[in-house]
């Protein structure tokens, strides 16, 4: 079990590691974790949504992502509520003041079943918390944290985030406030995200070792961000616009922005500056603008009305400029989306940018589904892989004798693109996973700067991911002792 002294500590980067480190020594190992909230979602092969980290996690572990692995998914949404997701199915929505008086037992069973099953297929879990486990306002409902490490029994190891201060404070603060039973499971503390000299830390590590009893296995220098992170506030701290970059791309970062993983690879590609904007901010003249996900459509498309960002983005196209919207942000481009039924928690009939011809309903029954499709554009004949996740149907408006776009994929249901190749919209998550498309797609706009174009012949992005889960494990691996929780 891997638990943190506060959020943002570490976790569900050693517990990336330990998959693939324990992996490569032979393990058949899945990551667990019983209660995740997030945007960040994955679609498994049967259809489940789980957190995205999770679905790294089994990457990680050289496994297929499992709906068991992550058995609980709150969503949260603008009205205050989240929509919950068992074992990857929604089941209702519900506020947080409600969630555990209606769902507390069913959780607890539901992660236990998966507990079950998953030990039926694999010799490790490596098990992540959430949050803290000393929240004392919260520990007798806690899902997540040790309520699964006492009912496995697992040797547990505290993390720590160094880098923002006081960490000897919460790491003593944390075990304070552990029943006795949980601080037994507690077998090393590792101190996260380090900068400086070792030496410095030695007195440091030796008073929290006689103070606590419990052996310092580990401390990790500072890594810059390898893996997805599960909320927005990560978004906050994302490197600097890199200085040899040739394309800036701007990400509109909604409020309740959804799967931002999707822009990992481009973040990855040397030439590229990926740049978060608040929709308070001014748009500027970026190379292409990305309206991405969001778990409420309707509220994100109001407020990108109200601050005048709809009207730049409007304005912005209109002069020639590259917008990309997906999954909800391809719904904010077409004419009109609806909510008869309230499902967001605001019903109605509302003004899209009409950038694309299409009119969207949300409805209540959700599409979450891997795909294969063949691309027409950038280039016609690619393989395209992704998935889908989304409450809404859009339906193409554009008169028969005139056509204004054209499919994007060989499924016109999937996204559409005008026939200037300047708006395009598309529901597929993980578009930009396929290097070829990926890179077809930017010399589209390298060509308007007049750049050379880049080589399209490249892998797509897990082979990448490949080899910075390698990397990641090595790095920890040489830090990390693992005597006293695997003995």
């Amino acid at each position: 079990m891997v638990v943190g002294t506060t959020s943002h500590a570490g976790k569900s980067l050693i517990t990336t590691a330990l998959c693939r480190i324990l992996s490569r020594r032979g393990w058949r190992v899945a990551p667990f974790k019983g209660q995740n909230m997030a945007l960040n979602a994955y679609v498994t092969a049967t259809g489940g949504e789980i957190g995205y980290a999770q679905a790294v996690q089994a990457w990680a572990a050289g496994v297929a992502p499992l709906v068991e692995m992550n058995p609980i998914l709150l969503k949260p949404q603008g009205d205050m509520t989240s929509q919950v997701i068992l074992k990857g199915k929604p089941i209702g929505k519900v506020s947080a003041t409600d969630y555990y008086e209606q769902y507390f037992e069913l959780g607890w069973r539901t992660i236990q079943e998966s507990l079950k099953q998953l030990e039926t297929e694999f010799d490790l879990l490596v098990c992540e918390g959430a949050g803290s486990p000393a929240e004392i306002n919260l520990k007798h409902r806690d899902l997540t944290n040790m309520r699964v490490a006492k009912y496995l029994n697992a040797p547990t190891l505290l993390v720590v985030d160094i880098d923002r201060g006081g960490a000897f404070a919460h790491v003593v603060g944390t075990l304070e406030l552990l029943e006795p039973e949980e601080r037994a499971l507690i077998k090393g503390v590792v101190i996260n995200k380090f900068r400086g000299q070792r030496s410095i830390l030695e007195p440091g590590i030796k008073w929290l070792e006689e103070r606590t009893g419990i052996p310092v296995v580990g401390v990790i220098p500072y890594l810059e961000q390898v893996f997805p992170a599960e909320d927005s506030l990560d978004l906050l701290e994302r490197k600097p616009l890199k200085a040899q970059a040739e394309l800036n791309i701007a990400v509109i970062r909604l409020p309740r922005i959804a799967n931002f993983t999707d822009f990992d690879p481009l973040e990855s590609e040397p030439t590229v500056s990926v740049k978060y904007l608040s929709p308070k901010q001014d748009l500027g003249h970026p190379d292409a603008v990305i309206i991405p996900g969001t778990k409420t459509t309707i509220a994100d498309l109001i407020l990108l009305q109200k601050t005048g960002m709809a009207e730049a983005i409007q304005d912005y196209a209109a002069s020639g400029g590259t917008v990309l919207g997906i999954c909800g942000g391809f719904q904010m481009l077409g004419q009109l989306v609806s909510d008869p039924e309230g499902v967001e928690g605001q019903g109605g009939r509302f003004n899209g940018l009409n950038l694309l011809p299409i009119k969207t309903v949300i409805t209540g029954q959700k599409i979450a589904r891997q795909r294969q499709v063949t691309s027409n554009y950038p280039q016609m004949g690619l393989p395209v892989n992704g998935f889908e996740i989304h409450q809404g149907r859009s339906r193409l408006e554009q008169p028969t004798d005139k056509a204004i776009c054209q499919p994007l994929f060989d499924d016109v249901n999937l996204g559409l693109v005008d026939n200037c190749q300047s708006v395009w919209g598309t529901y597929l998550h993980g578009l930009f996973d396929n290097g070829p498309w990926r890179r077809a797609w930017l010399n589209r706009l390298r060509q308007q700067r007049g750049l050379k174009s880049l080589p399209t012949g490249v892998a797509n992005y897990r082979d990448q991911r490949e080899q910075i889960l390698d990397s990641l494990a090595t790095e920890i691996e040489t830090h990390l002792n693992f005597t006293p929780f695997l003995s």
